[in-house]
């Protein structure tokens, strides 16, 4: 049996929560950015994903009006750094609301890395940063859609093998719902299934 949740039996916060908890395990677009002022910020989005492959554009959503938002609106940069299990509480903490003036690198006690075509900084002890350059900001509701092009990749080689990332070196965070954090557990591989090796003892339709 099934419990229902009527969305305007709820308040928006209350939905928000039931969202957050169902929507899961997201991954974590831990975004560098730079102020008009020169103030270096990092928060991380856990709405986020890759939303073109040709050209790569990667997105996440600003809930409300924060820091990044406002400096990837003034500059049209940003980097966005993997998020790994040994950083966990370093990056809860650039989570916090500090002030504009206050830099999460220096706060959360992170190295900056300088990037190679873009002015946002890189965090240093994370082992991929992708470099972005504003492609569009899109308003939805209360959020703002962020997408933005990838224009270099920076890999740390101690994740590669040969070309190719390895998920069990990369040990990404993810967030789930209130406050719990999901780590990578177990991986599981399988083939997808293409349509002429089908088994016939499942139903498919076909046109």
């Amino acid at each position: 049996m099934r419990r229902d949740f009527y969305r305007d039996q709820l308040s928006a916060a209350a939905f928000y929560k039931l969202l957050t908890a169902t929507v899961v395990p997201r991954p974590i677009a831990w975004v560098a950015s730079r102020s008009e002022s020169g103030v270096d910020n990092l928060a991380p989005h856990s709405f986020f994903t890759v939303a073109s492959t040709d050209p790569p554009v990667i997105q996440f959503t600003s809930v409300g009006e924060k820091d990044s938002l406002r400096n990837i609106r003034a500059t049209g940069e940003f980097t966005v750094n993997l998020t790994p299990e040994d950083l966990f509480e370093r990056v809860n903490a650039t989570g916090t609301a500090f002030s504009p003036k206050t830099s999460e690198f220096e706060a959360a006690g992170l190295r900056r890395e300088p990037s190679t075509f873009v002015r946002a900084p890189r965090v240093h002890e994370s082992p991929v940063a992708l470099e972005c350059r504003l492609h569009s900001l899109i308003p939805v509701g209360n959020c703002t859609l962020v997408l933005g092009e990838v224009v270099h990749a920076a890999i740390s080689e101690q994740v590669l093998d040969g070309d190719h990332p390895r998920v069990d070196l990369l040990k990404p965070l993810s967030r789930l719902g209130r406050n719990e954090w999901g780590t990578l557990g177990e991986v599981r591989q399988i083939n997808r299934i293409r349509l002429e090796d089908w088994p016939g003892d499942f139903p498919v339709d076909t046109p």
